[in-house]
């Protein structure tokens, strides 16, 4: 607020003001001026230098015009200027009180209605999160396996070469080692033989597990085992270095191979429907002993081998059966590891890829969009 012609920066006998009847205009000059002012102050800032301006103790105008016009003031004018001033005075801050009443209200009223919450307006939208189809499918095998009679077992996926191999039948030097090759992490010597050369790896596949359950159990034993195993692999869309399974077993009294295949077929029947066939082919794996891979019917083409276009299907290229999974019947070697008596029990072990099971329910043709965490994928299986 500028003090650019301001009456009271100047005495009254230099403003030339000698007689009484003269202060009456004077301060009605003042209070005109005033009112003026106080009409063009809008907002906090104006208002704050506008009040400084007249009510500064210092500088103020009515500070001003107690020191510059009463003090010196004649006494034949000191009477009516002592009275104007009072007058003005209290209209000066009648006024200014009013109006910073009604600034604080308007402030309030404006901080009220921005902080106020219209109901009527959408509210902001966040979308739930929804369990990744690796973990919907890991859900839907549990729950079958589990309304059969088999527990759920977990283990560490640091593993040691004779958990992940020794104990599982395949020695050292053996070549279906070339097929699981991994990674592997040096560590200091530890005593317990099992874990003497110091090695560590990431499993391979969950079949430790088994073991680690068997030193822990006799049986009967019905578990299954699922988690992540690693794969020194080149990634494409059908090969991952980190990928799914669940792997399980049943060791018990006179279990057979009809007790092993029945427990699969019911398996792939509840998870591919009712409508698929199953048949196994004869394989080789060093811990099950005799060794099988199981086929299903084509789901995609009814097991007819036929495409929707009249060619080929996609999915089984013709052939109308797809791969699922090997297993077989426990290699009785396996027993000696874990102190089974193999005259006595028997038993039934599998391994189940969740990713290529997936893939082949949902029609997804690339391993790695699992993996890639791209939301317009994942949306489609909430």
């Amino acid at each position: 607020m500028t003090n650019t012609a301001n009456p009271a920066e100047k005495t009254l006998a230099d403003l030339g003001i000698t007689q009484p009847e003269r202060i009456a205009a004077l301060f009605t000059e003042v209070r005109e001026r005033f009112d003026e002012q106080i009409s063009q102050s809008h907002d906090q800032h104006s208002w704050e230098t506008f009040k400084l301006h007249w009510l500064a103790r210092k500088s103020g105008v009515l500070t001003q015009i107690t020191d510059n016009w009463l003090k010196p003031a004649p006494p034949e004018l000191k009477r009516a200027v002592g009275a104007s001033l009072n007058v003005l005075r209290a209209h000066v801050e009648s006024k200014i009180a009013e109006r910073g009443a009604a600034m604080e209200s308007g402030a309030d009223d404006a901080a009220i209605a921005k902080e106020r919450i219209d109901l009527s307006l959408p509210g902001v939208t966040s979308s739930a999160g929804s369990r990744h189809l690796i973990r919907q499918v890991f859900q839907e095998i549990e729950d079958i396996f589990v309304s059969i009679g088999f527990s759920v077992a977990e283990g560490p996926e640091i593993e040691t070469p004779y958990y992940n191999f020794e104990a599982l039948n395949i020695p050292e030097h053996h070549p279906v080692r070339d097929d699981m090759d991994t990674f592997y992490v040096e560590l200091p010597p530890a005593a317990d033989k099992k874990t003497a050369s110091g090695q560590f790896l990431l499993r391979t596949h969950t079949s430790p597990v088994q073991i680690r359950t068997m030193e822990k159990r006799q049986p009967p034993v019905r578990v299954i085992v699922p988690g992540k195993v690693y794969r020194r692999d080149n990634p494409d869309a059908t090969h991952s270095f980190m990928f799914h399974q669940i792997e399980g077993l049943a060791v018990d009294n006179e279990i057979t191979f009809c007790d092993f295949t029945g427990t699969i077929d019911y398996f792939v029947k509840q998870f591919f429907g009712p409508s698929v066939k199953t048949r196994f082919r004869p394989s080789y794996f060093p811990f099950t002993e005799p060794s099988v891979e199981f086929d299903v019917s084509c789901p995609f083409c009814s097991g007819t081998g036929n495409g929707p276009g009249g060619g080929s299907c996609s999915k089984c290229k013709g052939a109308a059966w797809i791969e699922l999974f090997g297993a077989g019947m426990v290699d009785p070697a396996v027993y000696g590891f874990v102190n089974y008596d193999p005259k006595k029990v028997s038993g039934f072990a599998f391994g189940i890829g969740i990713d290529r099971l997936a893939m082949l329910k949902y029609g997804i043709d690339d391993i790695q969009v699992f993996f890639q965490n791209d939301v317009r994928f994942l949306r489609q299986f909430p």
